[in-house]
């Protein structure tokens, strides 16, 4: 055993909900069992657990036996929701009493992927950094404005852990295992991992939410973006920027492929369908929240865009069809 790892286990609990992200369980065990076998002992173990009993279907269809019920754990060093699509739609009430009693305590409590939706919801997360899967980012700043979210692959703050799902989860674990135990045994079952070096919270989880290279069609981006409830025109987003109307013309034309006003619709519909899939807001309620002045004009622009109605889209996103996830 290194000197510098204690004689202490942790115990991590994985609750499983419906549908959960099962790259992210995976990554999570996983990281737990080669720091393990990186330690030369065994520093962590986990148990798998559920709200019945019963096995949980992932994502992908595929069933996890559990190894306990979440009601009969105890011990645990940290507790981890791991869900996906629909994270509300099935969270019983004796597991949400659970979770607040935990809370309560001062016990560690995390969400993976949209878990953190589930913290959320049970108020569990005011006055924390968190972090979620960015396609419930936008449902998520809707419903919880008090939230202090980031745009970032994890957040440790705390008695709380929260990642976007997917790879981010091993740099989560490696981040909670350095505080537990010693960065070293975090670097070390990163190398173990294949995994380079540990990337830092505050990295971004997409590569496209970077800003666009030219920095006035950046500009012209960013207030688009800012005003997508109210949006401008284009008398105003000319006054806003100090570029003529020809010049922004050119300039979406050129960065951008389509005309100012296209551009600016798509952004107000991608934010309708994220509305759709994270939140329950009337269609009505997500139209005006992208900025359509009637129902009417919504569902006739959103079905031209996405071939369906908003609300038929809306079933087909929580199925996981189509819903561009990875998981």
């Amino acid at each position: 055993m290194h000197p510098m790892i204690s004689s202490t286990q942790h115990t991590v609990g994985l609750l499983l909900f419906p549908r959960f992200q099962l790259l992210a369980y995976v990554m999570a065990t996983e990281t737990l069992r080669l720091a393990n076998k990186v330690a030369g002992r065994s520093v962590f173990r986990w148990e798998t657990l559920s709200q019945n009993g019963a096995p949980v279907a992932a994502s992908n269809g595929v069933p996890v036996v559990p190894s306990g019920l979440v009601a009969n754990a105890a011990g645990l060093s940290l507790l981890l929701l791991c869900a996906g699509y629909d994270p509300l739609a099935e969270v019983s009430d004796s597991t949400k009493a659970m979770l607040r009693k935990r809370a309560r305590l001062g016990g560690m409590l995390g969400g993976l992927d949209t878990g953190t939706v589930i913290l959320a919801e049970l108020g569990l997360l005011a006055g924390y950094r968190a972090v979620v899967h960015f396609e419930a980012e936008t449902g998520f700043r809707e419903t919880y404005p008090e939230i202090s979210l980031e745009n970032a692959i994890y957040a440790l703050d705390r008695n709380r852990l929260t990642a976007a799902g997917g790879t981010a989860t091993g740099d989560a674990m490696l981040a909670w295992i350095a505080n537990v135990t010693s960065p070293e045994l975090a670097v070390r079952t990163a190398e173990a991992l294949i995994h380079g070096s540990i990337r830092p919270a505050g990295a971004p989880q997409r590569h496209s939410n970077r800003s666009p290279g030219n920095p006035h069609f950046r500009l012209l981006v960013t207030l688009m973006k800012d005003h997508l409830e109210e949006p401008l025109g284009m008398d105003e987003i000319a006054r806003r920027s100090g570029l003529g109307k020809r010049r922004i013309q050119a300039l979406f034309l050129r960065h951008g492929g389509k005309a100012p006003s296209a551009y600016y619709l798509d952004l107000r519909l991608d934010r309708a369908r994220d509305l759709l899939s994270s939140t329950t807001m009337s269609a009505s309620a997500v139209g005006a929240a992208s900025g359509f002045a009637s129902p009417e004009w919504f569902c006739r622009a959103y079905r031209k865009r996405f071939g369906l109605p908003p609300l038929q889209h809306r079933k087909l996103l929580l199925s996981g069809i189509g819903a561009g996830r990875f998981d």
